[in-house]
């Protein structure tokens, strides 16, 4: 079973993993994305996060598929003790529009379309899906602070915001005498990408090397792509098992000795490599959430059982091996 924790900078009790949904609506049905939103809750999770342009991008599905699929499933429980995360002002994907959208008329847009989909009246916490650094902070940070105050949402994030943005954002909310972002979704797993290839493939912003000063201080991070996209586990099958996109992301010397340890401390635990990466994240000394993907609830039990593991320091350093 997940424990919760209460996130840093708010009263939220999260799961300690959350489930990050950009399968559900169009690659998993509705049957099957209450099965494992159903499994994920009897298993003690309650942190859920999706996008409003999650399955925008395929064309058989409704707009705003993911968000779509929780809002089904919302209807057939009680939203009590869940917390719902979404994310708002990308591009929009359906109609083509390319352009930066962090701009007040369209954080509002988004927003409005959420709740739509969601079928809810607030977002616990409300994430700016990218940034636009040409762009004044206080505009944008106004704008979701009039959101909050009219109750659409409870807290808001950043996700792919740069460590020194989400500073210059809350020092502006600091001197309004407002909270600014309680948290940063940001890029991180064990795996240590090519920052080029992963730029071109919409990765960016890395955790290591950027954003520990700032996790230091308080600012909670929830982790995405927390299981390199399963480059570890695909690895141990033979280098022919990884695709060629997650060779461009991950394959470099650091990861060679990491994969090592990784393999080293499986064999010792008696567990998954899988449950290695995530417990990586899990044991960190500063708060940190993992985002997972799943697609059954088998792969939930599996994950799930990383949060059991807590990797010692001289372990996390040897997992940091390069």
């Amino acid at each position: 079973m997940l424990s919760k924790v209460t996130l840093n900078n708010t009263d939220l009790s999260v799961s300690t993993l959350c489930y990050g949904t950009n399968m559900l609506g169009w690659m998993l049905d509705q049957e099957k994305s209450n099965a494992i939103l159903d499994h994920f809750a009897e298993l003690g999770g309650n942190f859920i996060d999706t996008a409003r342009s999650y399955g925008d991008w395929a064309p058989d599905a409704p707009k705003g598929a993911s968000e779509r699929a929780i809002g089904g499933w919302l209807k057939t429980r009680s939203r009590e003790g869940l917390v719902i995360a979404t994310k708002g002002a990308f591009m929009d994907l359906r109609a083509g529009d390319w352009r930066n959208r962090v701009t007040p008329e369209d954080i509002t847009k988004d927003l409005g379309e959420s709740l739509e989909h969601l079928g809810i009246d607030t977002i616990d916490l409300y994430w700016l899906h990218a940034d636009n650094p040409e762009a004044p902070v206080q505009p944008i940070i106004d704008t979701l602070i009039q959101h909050q105050e009219a109750g659409r949402i409870r807290y808001f994030g950043a996700s792919n915001w740069s460590a020194a943005r989400i500073k210059e954002a809350n020092a502006y909310a600091q001197s309004i005498g407002k909270q600014g972002f309680a948290a940063s979704e940001t890029f991180w797993g064990l795996a240590a990408p090519e920052p080029e290839a992963a730029a071109q493939q919409g990765y960016v912003h890395y955790y290591e090397g950027q954003y520990e000063e700032l996790h230091a201080s308080g600012l909670p991070i929830l982790a995405y792509s927390a299981q390199s996209g399963g480059y570890f586990t695909k690895l141990a099958k033979g280098a022919d098992a990884v695709p060629d996109g997650l060779k461009a992301r991950y394959a470099n010397p650091i990861n060679e000795a990491r994969f090592k340890a990784v393999q080293t401390l499986a064999e010792k635990h008696g567990v998954s490599i899988n449950e290695i990466v995530l417990s990586y994240l899990l044991s960190q000394p500063n708060q940190t959430i993992p985002i997972f993907g799943a697609s059954s609830p088998e792969q939930i039990t599996e994950t799930v059982k990383a949060a059991d593991l807590k990797l010692t320091a001289e372990e996390l350093a040897q997992l940091r091996a390069d």
